[in-house]
């Protein structure tokens, strides 16, 4: 294995860190804050980072396990040194609660253990929703952005960064695609904040919305949530951009270049359209008496629909008093979660419908055994090696679920909030049911807990293999 390179890869990442923490620094200053904890551990994780850059590869040639075992060290170092700025000040004086949140962050899961959001400082608010947005993408797709790398074989740190079953090329080369991808990002951002602007928000407030839509993580400069801006203006912007940044990105560069049609031929994104309008319809069916009157409950539900499937966990009103029936819906909709290629969590819509097609197909071949079916998707055939790719991750990803359930359970929590939190965190959700709800957070849970949670949210964001695959190289090393 090249541990050179990756000593590199996780320098520059380091480095990158250190200058986005100089961005939280600036808006503490213009807040009239004493924000020098950012600028400290800025220069601490750049003179890191600067350290593994020095260490020269013989060749800049990296594989999968490269590619995944650089991923995984990132992501943890990144996260440690994102939780310390929140301890040095203040804002969240533990360390295991600063790392739960600086992961959560990270991973847009948006699950929080801060009880007092708007007591917190300027700086570290920006901090925290700023995470969401350097998540989302990848942090490493921004590298490769906007520095050199190894050309031909960066391709496997985007296999191990951007979700979903299968990743290709928008163009021959993964730097390209990287551009291609944030210049996409950074846009639907932007124009989300001058939305939100118009609605009445603060700029401050705008941009931290727009980070956590964009990220699809959830976290909000207020303690009610979205709810405490009092608008249906901005309860309809925030779960339509949300929309936007569930679908896969890949479509939305075929459309750049001219092929809209085929875009809009995607089957996922029929079918991740027809889950928002059922669900939605079937949701709005159950709250209408509730909220008084049919638009509330289907701008309610809308809301609530997108900021679930999405992952990103935007919370409003409470629907732990809504319907069970409604209950299953959204628990169902945290199982799905966004399109591939997109900023959401989730099995991933291209999954469930894998799934599904190939138990179809097993089961026509049961009845007929000698007619073969293939899978098709976007009427292509489905290899069988992508199919047992996802079938092995639906495995390991309920082998987690429950894992992290009972490891959890000792906290002496019930059975609702154990699973929907640990289903929250293996989703990057944020919010579940009962003491995990709209209305709750996680500071409950014990150290142990928010460790194996944190760890959890990790699994889910690099979607399992690329922290199994570490495990077992540094296992295999010694």
């Amino acid at each position: 294995m090249n541990y050179r390179m990756i000593s590199r890869i996780v320098g520059l990442a380091l480095l990158i860190e250190g200058g986005l923490m100089l961005l939280p620094f600036v808006a503490g200053l213009f807040y009239s804050e004493r924000s020098w904890e950012f600028l400290c551990v800025a220069l601490a994780a750049a003179a890191v980072g600067l350290l593994f850059v020095l260490v020269k590869p013989k060749t800049s040639t990296i594989y999968a396990q490269e590619g995944f075992v650089s991923v995984t060290l990132v992501w943890l170092l990144m996260s440690v040194f994102g939780a310390i700025p929140f301890v040095i000040s203040g804002d969240i004086p533990r360390f295991v609660d600063a790392f739960f949140e600086t992961v959560s962050g990270f991973t847009t899961t948006g699950a929080s253990v801060v009880n007092n959001v708007e007591g917190m400082s300027k700086a570290g608010l920006f901090w925290r929703s700023f995470t969401h947005w350097i998540g989302g993408m990848g942090v490493l797709v921004f590298i490769m952005a906007v520095l050199p790398m190894s050309g031909d074989h960066s391709m496997h740190i985007m296999r191990a960064e951007v979700p979903g079953p299968v990743v290709g090329k928008l163009v021959p080369r993964a730097k390209e695609t990287a551009k291609i991808l944030y210049l996409i990002y950074a846009g639907l951002t932007i124009l989300e904040t001058f939305f939100l602007m118009a609605g009445g928000m603060s700029f401050f407030d705008a941009l931290l919305h727009a980070f956590g839509t964009a990220g699809t993580g959830g976290f909000s400069t207020k303690n009610a949530g979205v709810t405490a801006f009092n608008s249906p203006y901005i309860e309809v912007v925030i779960p339509v951009f949300l929309m936007l940044f569930g679908i896969n990105f890949n479509l939305y560069y075929l459309i750049l270049i001219g092929k809209g049609k085929e875009a809009l031929k995607s089957e996922e994104l029929h079918v991740y359209l027809l889950i928002i309008i059922t669900a939605t319809l079937s949701i709005t069916a159950g709250i209408t008496g509730l909220f008084g009157s049919f638009g509330t409950a289907l701008r309610t539900a809308f809301f609530y629909v997108l900021s679930i499937l999405t992952t990103a966990g935007f919370t409003g009103a409470d629907y732990m008093q809504w319907p069970q029936y409604t209950l299953i819906i959204i628990v169902v909709l945290m199982f799905i979660g966004g399109c591939a290629g997109s900023t959401g969590g989730g099995m991933k819509v291209s999954r469930v419908m894998l799934l599904i097609k190939n138990s179809a197909a097993e089961i026509h071949h049961m009845i007929s055994p000698r007619r073969v079916k293939k899978v098709r998707l976007d009427g292509k055939v489905v290899e069988d090696g992508v199919l047992k790719t996802v079938s092995s991750f639906f495995f390991l990803y309920l082998f987690v679920l429950f894992a992290c359930a009972f490891i959890i359970s000792f906290d002496g929590f019930d059975f609702s909030t154990n699973f929907t939190a640990s289903l929250s965190c293996i989703s990057n959700i944020g919010p579940g049911l009962s003491g995990v709800g709209p209305t709750e957070n996680y500071y409950a849970f014990s150290a142990v807990s928010k460790y194996v949670m944190s760890l959890t949210m990790l699994l889910g964001r690099l979607e399992i293999y690329p922290i199994v695959i570490t495990v077992i190289s540094l296992v295999k090393r010694k």
